[in-house]
């Protein structure tokens, strides 16, 4: 993955809306565009390889909206009071959720329980017995 590429595709093709913010801020939020949304083409970016792109499209599948051929993926940034702020923040929220997508996930290797983890699950189970044992009516004779 080329980082540069990535960010810089991502700044180019980003087509950029901006609305009206809700929530607190008073008079600004009624009349300042403060809220953005960014929608981002998953065919346009550059600096991915296919079997990125293909990590890319199976983690986000549930984030991205279809419309036809094309995946998009859309974030919304609304927390500041400021536009500029708000448009950093999805390009950063954009790079960083394509970023963690499209890398490969770190390979599991199955383990064992240890010996004193094997120990202690016998001991617990003998005292355990005993404690049940402890209960049993001694046979008649």
């Amino acid at each position: 993955m080329d980082i540069l590429s990535l960010r810089k595709s991502i700044r180019d093709t980003a087509e950029v809306i901006f609305s009206r913010s809700g929530g607190p801020g008073g008079q600004n939020v009624n009349k300042v565009n403060t809220k953005v949304t960014l929608r981002l083409v998953l065919e346009n970016l550059a600096g991915l390889g296919p079997a990125e792109a293909a990590r890319l499209r199976e983690s986000l599948g549930p984030r991205l909206s279809r419309s036809g051929e094309t995946e998009t993926l859309v974030i919304a940034s609304s927390e500041e009071r400021s536009q500029k702020v708000n448009l950093e923040r999805a390009y950063a929220r954009a790079e960083a959720l394509v970023r963690a997508s499209a890398r490969l996930p770190k390979q599991r290797r199955p383990t064992g329980p240890s010996k004193a983890a094997r120990e202690k699950r016998l001991r617990s189970k003998r005292l355990r017995g005993g404690i049940k044992a402890g209960r049993r009516v001694p046979p008649e004779e």
